[in-house]
């Protein structure tokens, strides 16, 4: 059974982040991701999402500031103790929200940077960061982002993604598959889909072009969450899109999904 999750960092937009997870359990989500959460207490909002029994389902690491974008520090050289920081901030946060899953941000190396260097960085990096993460119960993940969005980010490709995974060598270190993503660097959805699989820990979806309702542009997703439904897939499929109009003029792709908006 597909399981929906909103986006509130790109859903309900018109709300107070904190409102939106009452928006969200009002038609239908019980599980919203939130990238940048910081801004409130732990308590604050554990108490939210407790009132409307609604599971915090991911968040990022914290951005970063460097240079190219507010990205993440994961794969950067010289940083490596700033990102051991953001890790424990994230995981902590996490830990105390009840979410289990945290997405590390690799970021956007120097120009001039060694990819290799980078690679076997953000490898160290996130084999540390899967070692504090066992004892929480949470899992790790990274996601492959496009380069038009993000100019420069080091993780682009699925393949590339699995392999620094299997390189860390850990269980609770997964890909995040954005089908948005992986359509504008590579196509072929169905396909990476079922070559990835075994080590997919959570899929996000919108439309391509203009990263609208899934239900508007080229992707087939009545035919890929069918795919995904039939392949015994249990985790998360997170909606981080943006509303062309109003997230609630434009949820009627979901109601098949149990969104009854």
């Amino acid at each position: 059974m597909i399981r929906l999750a909103a986006n509130i960092s790109y859903l309900f937009t018109e709300l107070p982040l904190i409102d939106r997870i009452g928006a969200a359990a009002e038609v239908g989500f019980s599980g919203v991701e939130i990238l940048t959460p910081y801004e409130h207490s732990t308590k604050e909002l554990k108490s939210r999402l407790d009132e409307f029994d609604v599971e915090c389902v991911l968040i990022n690491t914290p951005y970063g500031e460097i240079a190219g974008g507010h990205t993440g520090l994961g794969a950067i050289e010289g940083k490596e103790n700033d990102f051991y920081e953001d890790i424990k901030k994230s995981l902590d946060y996490a830990q105390e929200i009840g979410c289990t899953r945290v997405h590390a941000l690799a970021g956007v190396p120097e120009k001039n940077a060694n990819m290799e260097k980078c690679r076997e960085i953000f490898t160290s990096n996130l084999r540390l960061m899967a070692e504090l993460a066992d004892s929480a119960n949470s899992t790790v993940l990274i996601e492959p982002l496009n380069i038009f969005d993000f100019p420069g980010y080091f993780l682009t490709h699925q393949d590339q993604a699995h392999s620094i995974v299997n390189d860390v060598g850990l269980d609770n270190v997964l890909v995040q598959m954005d089908f948005y993503h992986c359509q504008i660097m590579e196509g072929n959805l169905a396909i990476n889909f079922n070559t990835h699989l075994n080590k997919i820990g959570h899929i996000q979806l919108a439309g391509v072009p203009g990263r609208t309702e899934p239900n508007k542009g080229e992707i087939n997703y009545p035919y890929l969450l069918q795919l995904i439904d039939a392949s015994g897939y249990s985790g998360w499929v997170g909606a981080e899109y943006c509303p062309e109009t109003s997230t609630l003029s434009g949820l009627n792709w979901a109601r098949s999904y149990g969104i009854n908006k």
